[in-house]
């Protein structure tokens, strides 16, 4: 599953027994050598999804990790983009990859160049359950961060988020299909979620990460509830189930 750059199995058992912050300001210099990062299938896929969605001027990454959403975003925004986390690790890696307020060509192909007519890219610090910001954005993204939030939590997330977007703003994720009941990936999905349950109850502090309960029902209630008006827009190129149904589709909801 990892590189021979990833962590040692030591360094996953010394982030597993710690808070979900602290669990990842560790992970951070070595998760892009990890299989929790979002494969670039997955990244351009959603790229090309949100390009006629668009133009955008700013954009917001939540919940930026390492920075994989803000190199989707300086392909599709103009003017800004701006990632947020609560990891200095995490955003420490993110710098790195993506200095403070460079400009990126238009398109985001090539390096940084000072002067150039992309977007200048910036870095919060902040709880994606508090963002800072006020209704700025013309689009926010996030990957692969919602199974961090408890169900309780998820429709403040959505809030919050809502209140960072301007008037015809959009939220946009990827949404993956439930694997097939008593499959091989149900039961490995299954088997995590248990053993982070049992990990959670006996050990202080506790690491959230939960892969089973951000269902489509639920998810699109809350965000209904927060205000957006919510369409799904098939990802087809990720593939498609035995049924036809895509593997995958994309969130769009919209402040109106």
């Amino acid at each position: 599953m990892f590189t021979k750059h990833g962590p040692t199995v030591r360094e996953l058992a010394v982030q597993a027994l710690s808070s979900t912050e602290r669990g990842y300001d560790l992970l951070a210099p070595k998760f892009d050598e990890t299989p929790y990062r979002t494969p670039d299938r997955v990244l351009d896929a959603v790229t090309r999804a949100l390009r006629p969605l668009g133009p955008f001027d700013t954009g917001l990454d939540v919940c930026c990790g390492t920075g994989a959403g803000v190199g989707v975003l300086r392909r599709v925004c103009r003017e800004r983009v701006t990632g947020v986390d609560f990891s200095a690790g995490m955003l420490a890696e993110a710098r790195a990859a993506f200095p403070d307020r460079a400009a990126y060509p238009a398109g985001g192909e090539g390096p940084a160049v000072a002067g150039g007519g992309g977007p200048s890219v910036h870095w919060v610090r902040a709880d994606a359950r508090a963002l800072p910001f006020a209704p700025a954005f013309d689009v926010a993204l996030s990957f692969g961060a919602f199974g961090h939030f408890l169900p309780e939590e998820r429709f403040g997330l959505f809030a919050e988020v809502y209140g960072s977007l301007r008037p015809g703003g959009q939220f946009v994720f990827p949404l993956g299909a439930p694997p097939p009941v008593g499959s091989r990936a149900y039961w490995s999905l299954f088997g995590f979620d248990a053993a982070m349950r049992l990990r959670n109850a006996l050990w202080r502090p506790k690491f959230i990460m939960y892969y089973r309960t951000f269902r489509l029902g639920d998810v699109l209630e809350d965000l209904t509830q927060a205000g957006f008006v919510v369409r799904l827009l098939p990802l087809t190129e990720l593939g498609l189930r035995p049924d036809g149904s895509p593997r995958a589709r994309l969130v769009v909801a919209t402040r109106e």
